[in-house]
């Protein structure tokens, strides 16, 4: 079939659309990245066209491609079982979704692992959604950590996309998260403002930074005190990049199972033996609210808490010594 020209004619609903994204559309390509492949390879051509991925089609406009013969799987969807993702709220425009441990936003930028992300579950459910030119994220305005459980958007519509991207930059996103940390912050509530930046010293890790990082505001309460651990709130006002975790490290109040963020005074911690481990940072998205793409209305979607944080929770509660 590799050898054989197929022919598309644009439709008039596809006036107007990008070369790649045309024939990402088309059911012999699996996604844009073989989209651009096929056009990289010389194996598409548009009559009178200079052929390129960013060529803006016109109806009636016809589109020749053969198939890439070495073409690999598709990155966003290799032959794995999809994950487990639970719907909290769905409508043509977005849907919010219950994000399980373990599963990432989409692949790291410039290279694919063989596991699938909530991209690939969401192109599978929904079909080819928004993006960013240039980048296999269908539908993703905004990330959870591979490891963070909870409340995450996907957007289903062209509008949307755009909205909500614009709600998490210009920070009118309301997040609420739940997290198990090391010790018991000094007060009952604070801000955290300290810029964020790539740490000096090892430069995959953020930190915060007196000069060079990005401004940063996290507001954290207790909710419940342990001996030698707490359970907090908290509501980061900015978007940075590990941005809790950092924060509550700065303090000194690394988050349970972290093995990346971890406080001077910290860095020996653990759990104890008889705890139930739940093998992963103790951080959890539990609220999220956002205006309506279409509506403008407040939406709120919660994603109760997990079992693993649950279970270690009780026992937290159990082993706590009497007053």
């Amino acid at each position: 079939m590799a050898d054989q020209p197929l022919t598309r004619t644009v439709p008039p609903c596809d006036a107007g659309v990008r070369l790649d994204v045309f024939l990402a559309s088309q059911p012999e390509v699996l996604s844009r990245t073989q989209a651009r492949r096929m056009i990289d390879l010389g194996l598409v051509q548009v009559p009178g066209q200079r052929v390129r991925a960013g060529l803006t089609l016109d109806r009636d406009q016809a589109v020749q491609f053969r198939l890439d013969p070495h073409a690999a799987a598709d990155p966003l969807a290799p032959d794995l079982p999809l994950p487990d993702i639970r719907l909290l709220y769905d409508d043509p425009d977005l849907c919010a979704i219950d994000k399980p441990v373990g599963v990432a936003a989409h692949p790291p930028e410039g290279r694919h692992q063989p596991a699938h992300t909530v991209a690939s579950w969401a192109r599978a459910r929904f079909g080819e959604l928004p993006t960013v030119a240039d980048a296999e994220r269908p539908g993703i305005v905004h990330r959870l950590d591979r490891d963070t459980s909870g409340v995450m958007l996907v957007a289903k519509s062209g509008h949307a996309f755009e909205f909500l991207r614009a709600q998490f930059r210009d920070r009118m996103v309301a997040k609420e998260y739940h997290a198990i940390v090391y010790g018991v912050p000094r007060f009952h509530s604070d801000w955290i403002e300290r810029a964020i930046g790539a740490d000096p010293k090892r430069p995959e890790r953020m930190a915060v930074v007196d000069e060079g990082g990005r401004d940063a505001s996290t507001y954290y309460e207790i909710v419940e005190r342990f001996d030698g651990f707490c359970h907090v709130l908290c509501r980061p006002k900015t978007g940075r990049t590990h941005q809790i975790r950092v924060h509550m490290m700065s303090i000194g109040h690394s988050l349970v199972g972290d093995r990346v963020y971890r406080s001077r005074r910290r860095q020996h911690d653990r759990l104890p033996p008889a705890a139930p481990d739940p093998g992963r940072h103790c951080l959890h998205a539990h609220k999220l609210t956002v205006p309506h793409p279409a509506t403008q209305e407040p939406l709120t979607v919660e994603a109760p808490l997990p079992r693993d944080l649950e279970l270690l929770l009780a026992w937290l509660r159990e082993h706590r010594s009497p007053r």
